[in-house]
């Protein structure tokens, strides 16, 4: 399926109160209790199982946050617009107002000379899909978006991303960053976690999940 770009979707009518970007696109309802919510959700499920798309729904007491992605398409597709315009309709039908302000968002940056060097072991170590060349998406649409930022020299830094993973798949998902162009840091602390570090230095620690 043909993607859109963020921009292409934003310009399509009834879809004013969705932000659109390269991981989908957003929508927040101020619901004020649970029940509405509930009402709401149940309204999108008609609608998703009508059109054989379904978003990804994160229901709180107060909100209800929408999103939609194409997954088979990697990217954002003409179903996304029309599930969007028909997801507003039966909010306005319910008396639902969507949230306007400007929505925080967080991204990783990982700055980096050759993105192409970088990005196996990125992808094989956070269990992310790439969206391009220079950018990964969690497949289950709740981490931050990663992106290789091009920068002339690597740089170092403190900071570091851990990657919780079940227990049972941890040693997996070790070896298939090290096999992915990464390099084992630290590993005094295993099994409770190993640092691991990309090409430029980058590292990143990985841990079980808790029992």
């Amino acid at each position: 399926m043909e993607t859109i770009t963020p921009k292409e979707f934003r310009s399509s009518p009834g879809v004013e109160q969705w932000r659109a970007g390269r991981n989908g696109a957003v929508v927040e309802y101020r619901t004020g209790d649970f029940a509405t919510g509930a009402r709401l959700f149940a309204a999108i499920t008609d609608l998703a199982q009508a059109a054989d798309h379904h978003p990804d729904v994160d229901i709180r007491y107060p909100s209800l946050r929408v999103r939609l992605f194409t997954h088979s398409a990697h990217g954002l597709t003409r179903k996304d617009v029309a599930l969007a315009q028909q997801i507003s309709k039966a909010a306005g039908t319910l008396g639902i107002e969507a949230e306007t302000r400007p929505q925080q968002r967080v991204m990783i940056a990982v700055a980096t000379p050759d993105a192409s060097r970088i990005m196996p072991f990125w992808k094989a170590a956070t269990g992310y899909d790439a969206l391009s060349e220079i950018e990964l998406v969690d497949p289950a649409g709740r981490g931050p978006l990663i992106w290789m930022q091009s920068v002339d020299r690597p740089i170092g830094g403190r900071m570091h991303i851990d990657v919780v993973v079940p227990r049972e798949s941890v040693e997996e998902r070790v070896a298939a960053a090290l096999a992915a162009g990464g390099v084992m840091a630290d590993d005094s602390h295993a099994p409770n976690w190993w640092t691991l570090a990309d090409a430029d230095g980058h590292k990143l620690d990985i841990t079980p999940a808790r029992a």
